[in-house]
């Protein structure tokens, strides 16, 4: 049974088809396992419109890192996954990541499971300001990178869309490449704050809740734009409706009994409502460490 369901990880649309091995025109997917860390690099890459009609998605290419350990590990496992996370970011950004570059950390800081964004702008180390005052003999001696961010916080807050905000702020300091960081929605618990989602192709703030803002990359802010994303939160009726198929599967009830009985209660119970682990304020503090970490390693000198 396939049913639709709201998902921001472009891997999970890709295994969202029938059968794992289908080919889908204008889609690569590569693999890559570390057994020692237990990481896996999962590449979805959309060639064309074709395969951009199939995914749903805009042609680019998202990196997906899973650590199933992320929430229970050491510091040196935290370390391994952010030395992933800065790898990935450098092949989407080029040589770009020695420009200058604006880290914007998008969501509510004062919603845990949106906070993820704001908590990572606050353990970067900014230079931008070092780099003006004491210029570029003292930037290179350090080797320092030309980092600034930003935590525009969200429309309730400031009566601003946030590209309204981020385009204010690239007029005034003209960066060659812009990082955004954003929680994520996942259809698999076992995603939430175990996985990060690195695309070339911007971002939608509030799209995995089905709040969708005005769109975050290349063609509305004039400069590249990469997303970093981890899912805090599943749709309530995606835990639904899993549970509630493989139990009907196994008690007698077809395909079309199955699909009408979950359509019926996940639109008149529970639609619209998100789940998140009781610990999550613990989970995305951890994880906003170790996206900052790659950051911070990322774009210095």
């Amino acid at each position: 049974m396939n049913y639709k369901t709201r998902t921001d990880l472009a891997l999970e649309v890709r295994e969202s088809f029938p059968e794992d091995d289908v080919e889908i025109k204008g889609v690569i997917l590569t693999e890559d396992f570390d057994k020692k860390n237990k990481v896996r690099i999962s590449t979805v890459e959309i060639m064309d419109e074709a395969g951009a009609r199939a995914m749903e998605r805009p042609i680019g290419t998202y990196i997906t890192i899973e650590a199933p350990e992320l929430n229970n590990s050491t510091e040196d496992y935290h370390k391994s996954v952010s030395n992933y996370i800065e790898r990935n970011i450098k092949k989407l950004s080029g040589k770009l990541s020695k420009d200058e570059v604006l880290v914007v950390g998008l969501g509510n800081r004062e919603v845990t499971p949106d906070s993820l964004g704001p908590q990572v702008v606050d353990n970067l180390f900014v230079t931008r300001h070092l780099i003006r005052e004491f210029g570029k003999e003292f930037k290179e001696q350090n080797h320092l990178g030309n980092v600034s961010a930003l935590s525009p916080g969200v429309m309730a807050q400031t009566g601003m869309e946030t590209v309204e905000i981020i385009k204010g702020v690239i007029k005034e300091t003209n960066p060659k490449l812009i990082i955004v960081i954003d929680a994520l929605a996942s259809r698999s618990v076992s995603r939430l704050n175990t996985t990060v989602q690195i695309a070339d192709t911007g971002i939608s703030p509030g799209s995995g809740v089905g709040n969708n803002r005005k769109a975050l990359n290349e063609e509305s802010l004039g400069v590249k734009v990469i997303a970093i994303g981890v899912p805090t939160v599943v749709d309530a009726a995606t835990i639904v409706a899993d549970t509630l198929t493989k139990y009907m599967e196994t008690t007698g009830f077809n395909e079309e009994e199955t699909y009408k009985f979950i359509s019926e209660v996940n639109n008149s119970q529970i639609n619209n409502m998100f789940v998140t682990p009781k610990n999550i304020d613990e989970m995305v503090k951890r994880i906003s460490y170790t996206l900052s970490e790659a950051l911070n390693s990322c774009f210095s000198g």
